[in-house]
């Protein structure tokens, strides 16, 4: 009774931790989308043309995911080895002091390049910080998890995105409001990241607090952990890596479009950003909601059903979607953002962290996972401002080419997902296909489970012994 207690008690903290803590990365990461969109191209990059500077603010957005992988490379190597929450500790501290450091850097007119080339190292931070932030935060939620809730407590460190978008665009939108455009735009828009010292000092004080999962500290303790997990997942689980990546195609894709590009768009062609931020607004808090919903969700329908759908509905509406934004009432703007948010794109997201962490063995995990995810990001969301912009230009000053894009990225994500492993009410899809060393463990040690013969047991164990000695570990899946 009380070990049950203690066990319910150790995951509820573990949920806050993975809540809280990627609620605070996300705010100090998604801060920068909104200020490229909005601030950065005059503040910044004033000198040239206007879509000059917007391009090259889009690109200082975009070079933080260019890092990202290598974020998630270092910190899967270390979290496989040393365990997922001392690299939770230090990306959230990464992150508050990169940040923080923004808000202080003074403008391009008062200190010319040297503002652009701090600012750009900052950003870097925040890709590092961001690499290393979801595998770790995605994994202690899965791994604590009953097996058949995995969906649902996988999805608290997803909602921790829309938490942080709620946070960071209600600190723009409160700060304009309060300051008025002048102030907001001379000073006031640097407090947003000012805060975020304070909200990484409360989320260090929860994180601390948490411990890894059993499931990984019993292959630590038994020296069981990889030596170069990152090699190994790129020798014996390209499989996974190759979903995982196709899956995050189309979905930071349209994240990006709704939540960073829409804002220049709309500004430009009807002068109503505003329109825009409160559309973001309504639909963050919603994912508060609906993040968890498709999370459980998956759990009894499976992760592969929900993402097929869900990504060939994005590769479709995109396009009613432009359309709307150049013609449509703007006051239904958050019906449209419910509607390819909220039902859309949390299908996919939220889900994804239990999906990723099932392509996995425990001992490569950090690594498989980071490793996917992150090049998947670069390839999709980091850049689609950018190329959204230039597409813009491409297309005759129309979004054609830009729907075009989504609904490539869509195709990919759709095969992807056929491709992909989803354990969900297949049993057999949940173990290992492992190979050498761990087929002949996992051999001997059931035999030796079901044998109640003591020669038989001695034989197993030695057999098992000896096998585990190689480079190959045995393992088990979430």
């Amino acid at each position: 009774m009380f070990q049950a207690s203690r066990s319910a008690l150790t995951r509820k903290r573990v949920l806050g931790s993975a809540f809280v803590g990627t609620t605070i990365e996300w705010y100090d990461f998604y801060l920068y989308g909104t200020a490229a969109a909005l601030i950065f191209s005059t503040q910044f990059f004033p000198q040239g043309s206007s879509v000059g500077g917007i391009l090259a603010s889009f690109a200082t957005f975009a070079i933080a995911f260019l890092v990202r992988p290598l974020g998630g490379i270092v910190a899967g190597h270390l979290g496989d080895r040393i365990g997922r929450k001392s690299l939770l500790v230090i990306s959230l501290l990464t992150m508050g002091i990169a940040t923080t450091g923004i808000g202080l850097l003074p403008t391009y007119a008062v200190g010319g390049w040297f503002s652009v080339v701090a600012l750009i190292v900052l950003r870097l931070a925040q890709g590092l910080s961001a690499g290393a932030e979801w595998g770790g935060s995605a994994l202690l939620s899965v791994e604590h998890a009953p097996a058949q809730h995995r969906g649902f407590f996988g999805s608290f460190t997803q909602i921790g995105s829309a938490a942080g978008m709620l946070l960071a665009t209600s600190a723009f939108a409160g700060a304009r409001a309060v300051l008025g455009e002048a102030a907001f735009s001379a000073w006031g828009w640097r407090l947003p990241f000012l805060a975020s010292a304070v909200l990484v000092a409360v989320g260090l004080w929860i994180r601390l607090g948490v411990r890894d999962a059993a499931e990984f500290t019993d292959l630590r303790e038994a020296e069981r952990t990889a030596h170069a997990p990152v090699r190994e997942v790129l020798r014996h689980h390209r499989r996974g890596v190759l979903v995982t990546i196709g899956q995050r195609m189309v979905q930071p894709a349209v994240y990006s479009i709704l939540t960073v590009y829409t804002l220049t768009y709309v500004a430009a062609r009807r002068g109503d950003a505003g329109s825009v931020l409160a559309a973001v607004l309504i639909c963050s808090a919603l994912g508060l909601l609906s993040g968890p919903f498709w999370g459980a969700l998956s759990d009894r329908w499976g992760r592969r059903r929900i993402s097929l759908v869900s990504a060939v509905l994005a590769g479709i509406l995109v396009w009613p979607y432009f359309v709307f934004l150049d013609n449509g009432p703007l006051a239904l703007l958050p019906l449209v953002y419910v509607v390819a948010m909220n039902g859309i794109h949390d299908a996919i997201y939220g889900p994804q962290a239990a999906w990723f962490a099932e392509q996995f063995p425990v001992h490569v995990r950090y690594s498989g996972v980071s490793l996917g995810y992150q090049v998947g990001t670069i390839l999709s969301g980091g850049l689609t401002p950018f190329i959204a912009a230039g597409l813009l230009a491409a297309g005759g000053n129309t979004p054609w080419l830009i729907s075009a894009y989504i609904s490539v990225l869509a195709v990919i994500s759709v095969i992807s997902a056929i491709a992909a492993a989803d354990p969900v009410g297949d049993e057999t899809a949940v173990t290992d296909a492992p190979t050498d060393a761990a087929t002949a463990t996992d051999a001997a040690t059931a035999t030796a489970v079901t044998s109640t013969d003591a020669t038989v047991v001695a034989t197993a164990t030695e057999t098992a012994a000896t096998a585990t000695s190689t480079e190959t570990k045995g393992y088990t899946r979430v």
